[in-house]
């Protein structure tokens, strides 16, 4: 099946539905799209995104073409059956079954093709019904999967799908059996799309560049072709090209087998190809041609990267370099909506984790994740070490069979991502078992021999089928590695939570746990590197986080604001690509539990050496503390700062060097205040598709600037335009600060968004939205 299509064709969305449990007017019914030919192609996949009908819990009836669906709410995908406050939910109110309803007409062009209807993603469970027949039910939250249609279409008149989405969390479905440190929330999450393609079809492309760094690179492409079951096929052939932009590189034909192996066609004589690194994430593309003798009738493309990535016992190697791998766990999990965020949005976490926190890896916790953001770690060269769905329980038999499948429906979605390096084929922290880990590690094999497998554990000596020894340790020191292909995928996290408003030697005591971590990890090669708890905070069980539904182990909150931790990450990087400056303090804080000053202020730099002035006064010349971190490139700065502040307390003023030029510079205000209300959209422009949405962080800073911790006060919030707000309205500030997206609706237009803070006056912001093309269906 042509995923990748699939992915590209459909567009994200969000619902509207309720903020912090307020219902919000349904979404403004689109224009009927304007009837025109389907452009000349084999296969046309088209996006069903809009124009649902979302209509709650589903009822007896609710599945039936006659079911009175006028009293429904109109709703785009990805949603969320039910939208929350940030915090402090009861997670039951979304385990339910919901019903949604989608009306529509199949293109004329279509008739005499074979229709599948791809779903991208449905929490937990789907049974899809098409008027009135049941195709089946789907188990499984994080994997696609798809019904053909084709049977049961109505020609020249409306159809009526329903899905039924049991977002309960069912025993018999991988993660779930026992408790779970994460949330699931519930919804048709990801895309949905209609697939027209001719009786023998392309089914899939494995696009495998091979001996990479030799002269003899090749890409290896296996084309899986599908066809009714008991039908002949003609004399097939397949073409198949590498392409970088419009220009073909190599280009090979040959007979077309349909078997489940499928057909193996090398590209050979590529010329000079550039590699794909973390610096230069160069891609190709490959596109596969299927003709029934000289006709077209299929034709499929994927992206690739050439790249060799491999763990060894001098540690990981990209390119036949070695890369000491510094990165951190992501969950999918955003503020009001669960996993419902649309493309722009999963696309940003991958921004943010390589050009903010400066990572090179980040592992998928504890499930695929959204192909939205494996494409962007495509793009901005971020490693990926992706796993299927779990959490420490295993299950029954048919339990563990759902499991293996999770395996491989997970690697023939992902495989042609350069991105990912290592598949995860254990449940996350879950004991021994040899059978089902022997299963899970040989479809892995089979399936993708290029790339190595992982699975993570807890136990210091459990059992490794494995290729490479991967495992979460929160202690300190860290024990050693056991197995000269070791990898650390999980550490501080549970054992210290701290939120953006804790006070000075907490947040500094994070910094520090993360930092002497990566410091340790640095001392020996046989250390791959390693993966901290975690990117962000995420919702999670009542019995677990810190009691209001939230896992505060983030180096940044759920709104992707850094904490003091996340600055640690963030100068680590090469000076050359960004010089960082960042104090892990307020200067007129003065919260220490010992009171009276900061003994061990910590600032994270890349620096070789700082000046720190008081009334612009030189008081202190500082290096890097390397007695406390002797391995890390680029240590943090640790200073006494008490004296100063007995002193003659005024601003203070850090001056970064390099080689004895000053190169940043930062002031810390003495007589500090709230000095003004930002309001800072990531984006200024927006698809008028009623999906797409963007981030728009509000916080109080000081007059440099700089983040006021313990502010606080309700933020009035007003739209204007062709807009909505998704989140709190008001919003109260937590720490000082805070997000909401913003989603566009289906027209063009400008969205004005006005903010009021209770003493620090009103802003507005102002994002463009623009026409986007109808969906044809």
């Amino acid at each position: 099946m042509n995923r990748r299509n699939l992915i590209k064709a459909g567009v994200a969305g969000l619902s509207g539905l309720l903020v912090r449990g307020r219902k919000l007017e349904a979404q403004e019914a689109a224009p009927p799209a304007t009837p025109s030919k389907l452009p000349s192609s084999p296969r046309h996949v088209l996006s069903l995104n809009r124009n649902w009908l979302y209509g709650g819990k589903s009822v007896a009836g609710s599945t039936r073409p006659d079911f009175d669906d006028s009293g429904f709410q109109r709703v785009t995908i990805p949603h969320s059956n039910s939208l929350f406050p940030w915090h402090s939910f009861d997670e039951k109110d979304f385990q339910f079954v919901s019903i949604y309803r989608r009306h529509f007409r199949v293109p004329p062009e279509l008739r005499g093709r074979r229709i599948f209807l791809d779903f991208a993603g449905v929490m937990t469970a789907a049974t899809v019904t098409l008027n009135g027949e049941k195709l089946g039910e789907y188990r499984g939250g994080y994997t696609p999967f798809s019904f053909e249609l084709t049977a049961h279409l109505k020609w020249g008149a409306s159809n009526v799908l329903a899905v039924e989405a049991d977002s309960t969390e069912r025993p018999d479905i991988p993660p779930f059996g026992q408790n779970i440190d994460y949330l699931t929330f519930g919804g048709i999450y990801r895309e949905v799309s209609l697939r027209a393609v001719p009786d023998v079809y392309l089914e899939n492309v494995f696009a495998k560049p091979v001996d990479t760094q030799s002269d003899s690179h090749r890409v290896d492409v296996r084309c899986y072709i599908a066809r009714p079951s008991g039908a002949g096929a003609g004399a097939l052939r397949l073409k198949v090209e590498l392409r970088d932009g419009q220009k073909v590189l190599s280009s090979a034909s040959q007979e077309a087998q349909i078997a489940e192996e499928g057909t193996l066609v090398p590209l050979t004589n590529l010329g000079d190809i550039e590699l794909w690194d973390l610096e230069h994430p160069k891609l190709y593309s490959v596109t596969a041609q299927l003709y029934d003798g000289a006709k077209l009738i299929d034709e499929y493309a994927t992206r690739i990267g050439f790249r060799e990535a491999r763990f060894t016992s001098d540690g990981f190697r990209l390119n036949g370099k070695t890369v000491k791998l510094r990165g951190l766990n992501r969950h999918q999990t955003f503020p009001y909506v669960g996993a419902a965020m649309p493309a722009r949005a999963q696309r940003r976490d991958a921004l943010v984790l390589k050009k903010e926190l400066k990572c090179n890896i980040v592992r998928t916790s504890h499930y695929p994740q959204s192909t939205h953001f494996l494409e962007a770690c495509d793009e901005v060269g971020l490693l990926v070490f992706e796993e299927i769905p779990g959490w420490q329980h295993i299950g029954n038999q048919a339990w563990q069979d759902l499991a293996v499948r999770n395996v491989g429906e997970m690697i023939r979605r992902d495989w042609n991502h350069p991105s990912i390096v290592l598949w995860g084929v254990r449940i996350n922290e879950s004991p021994d078992n040899h059978d089902f880990y022997t299963r899970t590690n040989a479809v892995a094999h089979q399936l993708d021999d290029s790339r190595q497998t992982g699975g993570v554990r807890y136990l210091v000596n459990s059992e490794l089928l494995e290729d490479v020894y991967s495992r979460n340790d929160f202690g300190f020191p860290l024990q050693p590695p056991n197995h000269p292909l070791y990898l650390n995928t999980e550490f501080v996290g549970h054992t210290f939570p701290t939120k953006r408003y804790d006070n000075v030697d907490r947040a500094m005591e994070h910094v520090w746990r993360h930092a002497r971590v990566h410091d340790q990890l640095a001392s020996d090669k046989q250390y791959a590197g390693g993966i901290g708890w975690c990117a962000f905070d995420y919702n999670t069980h009542f019995n677990f986080g810190s009691g209001d539904r939230i896992c505060y182990h983030g180096v940044s909150d759920i709104f992707r604001i850094p904490k003091p931790a996340a600055f640690f990450y963030k100068s680590q990087c090469d000076p050359k690509e960004e010089i960082l400056l960042e104090p892990c303090f307020n200067w007129s804080q003065g919260d220490e539990s010992q009171g009276g000053g900061i003994r061990k202020a910590t600032i994270c730099s890349n620096c070789d050496h700082l000046k720190i002035y008081e009334k612009d006064r030189l008081k202190i010349e500082v290096d890097p503390d390397r007695a406390t971190y002797p391995h890390l490139r680029y240590a943090p700065f640790v200073v006494n700062l008490l004296n100063l502040r007995l002193e003659d307390w005024g601003d203070l003023r850090i001056d970064g060097y390099i080689n004895g030029e000053k190169v940043i510079s930062k002031t810390l205000p003495g007589d500090d205040k709230d000095d003004q209300l930002r309001v800072e959209p990531d984006d200024l422009e927006l698809d008028g598709d009623g999906i797409d949405c963007t981030r728009v962080v509000l916080k109080v800073t000081n007059s440099e600037g700089g983040w006021r911790p313990f502010s606080s006060g309700a933020v009035s919030l007003k739209i204007e335009g062709p807009g909505e707000i998704i989140g709190e309205n008001p919003f109260s500030l937590s720490g000082g600060a805070g997000a909401v997206w913003i989603k566009a609706r289906q027209s063009p237009g400008t969205i004005r968004l006005h903010a009021r803070h209770p003493y620090l006056g009103a802003k507005v912001v102002e994002i463009r939205v623009k026409a986007a093309r109808p969906e044809v269906i």
